[in-house]
């Protein structure tokens, strides 16, 4: 979640439960009664996708996505090799957690830029999914990499095969967020480390890599 001058933006709109926490956080912060303006996408997984289009109903909110992954917005995605067994449990999924499918507003590619926060910057990282997408703020030298890896202290590590449309681009995109001037990052999933303990982590996993 993201706060400026004009309100909140979110990176993701979580998966079960999301909305309950979503307003608990609000509330922690005292921020319930500022407007959330914009939803901003990483990728297509049900787990970062599933609340947008009842939270745009609730607030409002614009919404900015990968083009590459807009099969995933309209709930028809496509899986192979590996990943089919994930496209299998999403199929699941969908129905049962009554997922809406939804347009975006803005249609995301590489380099792109939002107006927002402290301004936001689309990096493709391909590889989790086609249209997997960090967004990087310049001024703060921060990356928020999306599901690029799990930071979980000494249990930190790169998605499972089962869950990557196309692994052969993960290196490339793992390179690619490191060639970047970075203070330090933030992933969807990970523990409550500081930016730069998370870029530490990155680091070492793809030394090893």
């Amino acid at each position: 979640m993201l706060r400026d001058a004009s309100g909140l933006y979110l990176i993701d709109a979580g998966f079960i439960g999301g909305i309950t926490q979503l307003k608990r956080a609000l509330r922690q912060h005292g921020w319930e009664n500022e407007p959330i303006r914009g939803i901003i996408l990483t990728h297509g997984h049900l787990d970062h996708i599933l609340n947008v289009a009842p939270l745009v109903k609730e607030t409002g909110a614009w919404v900015a996505a990968p083009r590459l992954d807009a099969e995933h917005y309209a709930g028809t995605p496509k899986y192979t090799g590996w990943s089919h067994g994930a496209g299998i449990l999403e199929a699941m999924g969908r129905p049962l957690l009554r997922f809406q499918s939804f347009t975006p507003d803005r249609w995301i590619d590489d380099g792109d830029t939002l107006d927002v926060w402290c301004g936001l910057r689309a990096v493709h990282l391909p590889g989790h999914t086609h249209g997997h997408t960090g967004w990087y703020c310049e001024t703060r030298k921060l990356l928020f990499t999306a599901d690029l890896f799990a930071s979980y202290g000494p249990l930190s590590h790169f998605p499972p095969r089962i869950l990557n449309s196309c692994p052969e681009l993960m290196r490339g995109s793992v390179e690619k967020a490191l060639s970047l001037d970075l203070q330090g990052v933030l992933p969807n999933h990970g523990n409550a480390a500081s930016p730069e303990a998370h870029l530490s982590r990155l680091r070492r996993l793809a030394g090893r890599a």
